[in-house]
C-alpha cells in the first residue's frame, strides 16, 4: 500500500533537515528559501515493537516491517495559488499526497533566514492555509459552473453535487478546511470532496512545531500559540526538534542513539513520534504473517474485512478468499508459537465479514 505524506511549510522552517533525519535521505537543507525546488520521496518503516517480539521467536529467514512514504514539498510563499515563487509545481504535488505534514518554525535564530522576517507560526500557518483554501476554491468554483448547468437537466446526482459544493464553497470562503466539513457530508459527499476534487484542505493534517532543544518537552510559547490556533481542526499537533533528530540520524549504532537520547532525556527519537503520527493519521492499522521464510507487517485501513487485507497481499488473495486463519498477537505471545496457540484452541477461522484488528496474526485461504 504505497501511501504518501507531504512534508509542507514555508521556506527554512526545517522541512529538508526533518526528512533527512526521516529517511537518511540527500535533500538539500541550506539557509534560503527554496533550497528545495523539486519533491525529495524517501520510504520510511513504522516503528513496531510487535514485529520484534515476533521475530524473536518465530525465527524467521527475513523480517520485512510497513513503511510510509515521506514527501519533501518545496516551501509555500505567498501568492502560490496564483502561481507564485514554486506554487503551481508545490500545489502539483501536494494533491498526490494522502496526508500533510505541517512543519511550522517554531525556533528563534537569529542565523536562520525567516523568509517573512520574524518568527510568528500562527501567520505561517495561515499563509499555507490561505493559498491551499484558495486554490481548493477555485477548483471548486470550476466544477460548480459544471455541474449548475447539467443540474438544470434535473439529474439527481446533479442537484445533489450542486448542494454539496455550494456548501463547500461557503466553507472555503469563510476561511475554513474543507476537512472541518466532512463530517457532516454523506458519503457520496465525502466521495466528491476526496476523490473527485482532490481538495487540499480536506486532507489529514499533522502539524509538527519544529522547536529549539530547550522546548522538546514542554514546548514554548510559539508552540502554545500554535495549538490554541488550530484548537477546533481536526488535527493532530507534536514538537520535534530537526536539529537533534540530524544529529541522531548521523550516529552509526543504536547504542551510542541510546546514549544521546538519555542524555537529551527523550524516550525515543522524535523520528519514531512522528512516523507513528503519520500511521495514524492515514487511519491506518497493522497486521502481520508469520512464518519461517517471513515475519512480515502489512499495512490497512482501519475497518478493512478480510478478503481487503488478503488483497493487500495479491490481488489473487482477495479474488479467490475462502477463509482468514486469525490469531491475536497476545495470545501468540503468551503460547510462543503457532502450534501452540492452536492446541490451546485460540486461532479463529474467520469469513469474508471480518473485520481485521489491530496486530492480527492472519493467513489466508483462498482458491484462484
Amino acid at each position: 500500500m504505497a501511501l504518501q505524506c507531504g512534508i509542507v511549510g514555508l521556506p527554512n522552517v526545517g522541512k529538508s533537515t526533518l526528512f533527512n533525519a526521516l529517511t537518511s535521505g540527500k535533500a538539500l537543507a541550506a539557509n534560503y528559501p527554496f533550497a528545495t525546488k523539486d519533491p525529495n520521496v524517501g520510504v520510511i518503516t513504522v516503528p513496531d515493537t510487535r514485529l520484534d517480539k515476533l521475530e524473536e521467536l518465530v525465527h524467521p529467514q527475513r523480517t520485512v516491517p510497513t513503511t510510509v512514504e515521506i514527501v519533501d514539498i518545496a516551501g509555500l510563499i505567498k501568492g502560490a495559488s496564483k502561481g507564485e515563487g514554486l506554487g503551481n509545481q508545490f500545489l502539483a504535488t501536494i494533491r498526490e499526497v494522502d496526508a500533510i505534514v505541517h512543519v511550522v518554525r517554531c525556533f528563534d535564530d537569529d542565523n536562520v533566514v525567516h523568509v517573512d522576517g520574524s518568527v510568528n507560526p500562527v501567520r505561517d500557518k495561515e499563509i499555507i492555509d490561505l493559498e491551499l483554501g484558495l486554490k481548493d476554491l477555485e477548483t471548486v468554483e470550476k466544477r460548480l459552473e459544471k455541474v449548475t448547468r447539467a443540474a438544470k437537466a434535473g439529474s439527481k446526482d446533479d442537484l445533489k453535487a450542486l448542494d454539496v459544493l455550494t456548501l463547500v464553497k461557503k466553507h472555503l470562503e469563510s476561511g475554513q478546511a474543507a476537512r472541518k466539513l466532512l463530517a457532516e457530508l454523506d458519503d457520496d459527499g465525502r466521495q466528491l470532496v476526496l476523490k473527485e476534487l482532490g481538495l487540499l484542505t480536506a486532507k489529514p493534517t499533522l502539524y509538527v512545531c519544529n522547536v529549539d532543544e530547550a522546548a522538546i518537552e514542554q514546548g514554548n510559547a510559539h508552540s502554545r500559540a500554535l495549538q490554541a490556533a488550530i484548537a477546533g481542526e481536526n488535527a493532530q499537533i507534536i514538537l520535534i526538534c530537526a536539529g537533534i533528530e540530524a544529529q541522531i540520524a548521523e550516529m552509526e549504532s543504536a547504542e551510542e542513539q541510546a546514549e544521546f537520547l538519555e542524555m537529551m532525556g527523550l524516550h525515543e527519537p522524535g523520528k519514531n513520534i512522528l512516523i507513528q503520527a503519520c500511521y495514524a493519521l492515514l487511519n491506518l492499522i497493522t497486521y502481520f504473517t508469520a512464518g519461517e521464510k517471513e515475519v512480515r507487517a502489512w499495512t490497512v485501513r482501519r475497518g478493512a474485512k478480510a478478503p481487503e487485507a488478503a488483497g493487500v497481499i495479491h490481488s489473487d488473495f482477495e479474488k479467490g478468499f475462502i477463509r482468514a486463519e486469525v490469531i491475536k498477537y497476545p495470545d501468540f505471545i503468551h503460547y510462543g508459537s503457532e502450534a501452540k496457540v492452536k492446541e490451546a484452541g485460540k486461532m479463529a477461522v474467520e469469513g469474508k465479514e471480518y473485520v481485521v484488528t489491530d496486530g492480527d496474526i492472519m493467513h489466508f485461504r483462498f482458491n484462484v
